[in-house]
This record gives C-alpha cells, structure tokens and sequence, in this order.
C-alpha cells in the first residue's frame, strides 16, 4: 500500500502533512486502560474551557483547513474538537474498545485530527483528496454523511474516511489484526512523531501492540 495526497488539496493545503502508522494489535477492553482513561479524563476536563479548546494550534489549523476547502468548521466539526468539548462538558470519552480508545485518547490530548482504520480492509493504494458533490459515504453511527469538499482518504472501493467521521467499512473491530492510524498536521513531523510514539507505547501496553511501520507523507 501507497499513501499520498492529491495534488489539488495539497494546492489548496501547503503545509499539511500526515504521520501514520501500522500496528499488529489485540482489540479487546482494558479495565487496566480504563483507568488511564480516566485520569486523563479528569485533568483535561478542569484544563479546557470551550474557549481554550477553539484557541487550540492544532484545532485551529484544522477548523482553517475545513475552511480553505469551502467546509463550515463549526456545522462539520473535526472529530478532535468534538470529542474535546465533549470532555470539557464532563461527559467523558465514548468506550468503543482499547484501540479506539487509545486513537480518542490521543487526539484529545494534542488536538490533532487522528484517523483509524482496520488495515486490511483497505484494497489497494490510498490517495487523500477533497471530497465530491454525492460521493456516498457511511459514517460510523452516523448514516449517510456529506463529504462534498471535506478532506477524505480513498482507496479502490472509494472514500474510507475523513476527519469528521470515520466509515463503517473500514472501522476498527474486534476482529482488526493491523491497525492503521493517520494524524493530519500542519506543523512539521516533529510533533507527529511524538504524538505516534506515545500511541505505539499505548498500544504495546494495552493492546499487546507490534509497530509494524511509521510514516510521513507531504
């Protein structure tokens, strides 16, 4: 598999660059993670303030690419900052199962927009581009979703996922063997690289993670 991205939405998005990486992992619950969750729960829920949350870098940079592609940020919100509103309200992270948990987890504590994917559900190479007028897509728990100039990753089936909804065909289950995660960022590799470690150290704990590779793409 290839990942790339278009030449029109990296036109339209100069600095955007992605870090990913592929994870043998073991998806079940945690009681163990639970925990962890919880704490890192607590501690962002007194810091953010729904104010602080919109004056987030990495927020920002997203809700201004939504914008740049012709998207209001704030009626399809990226699912960072809607998650961290959510745990500013006191209402918590959704329990899915230890994989996407870790994905939430991470992406409330940096506010990067984060994608996750059963690896090999995929076919074939992965382009990201801009959505299309009627392209169909399944949101998970959400039906259908209008991706029409959202950022969107596209395999040989078609669009997979973007930073507002995932797609049922490609989510995360009990029976992912190879998990692909996707951070979007607009502020180098750096920053990406540290935000995928900390995942790989999560999932090595809490999922019996095996990093099988790590990547940029811009």
């Amino acid at each position: 598999m290839t990942i790339n991205i278009d030449s029109e939405l990296k036109e339209k998005l100069p600095a955007l660059v992605l870090g990913g990486i592929i994870v043998e992992v073991n998806v079940t619950e945690s009681d163990e993670l639970q925990k962890v969750l919880a704490g890192e729960i607590l501690k962002l829920e007194k810091h953010h303030t729904a104010e602080s949350i919109r004056e987030l870098p990495t927020v920002k940079a997203n809700k201004n690419a939504y914008r740049a592609l012709g998207k209001d940020p704030n009626r399809y919100r990226v699912a960072a900052e809607a998650l961290l509103r959510r745990v500013a309200n006191g209402k918590g992270l959704y329990h899915i199962n230890n994989v996407v948990d870790i994905l939430n987890l991470i992406s409330v504590k940096t506010g990067y927009s984060i994608c996750g994917y059963d690896y090999d559900t995929i076919v074939g190479d992965v382009v990201m581009g801009i959505g299309r007028q009627d392209e169909p897509y399944q949101g998970i728990g959400r039906g259908d979703v209008n991706i029409e100039r959202l950022p969107v990753f596209r395999d040989e089936q078609g669009a997979f996922g973007n930073p507002t909804s995932d797609s049922m065909r490609t989510m995360v289950t009990c029976n992912t063997k190879r998990f692909l995660m996707l951070i979007i960022g607009f502020d180098g590799q750096e920053p990406l690289n540290s935000a995928l470690s900390e995942t790989v150290h999560l999932l090595q704990l809490h999922a019996q993670g095996n990093e099988l590779e790590r990547f940029f793409v811009q």
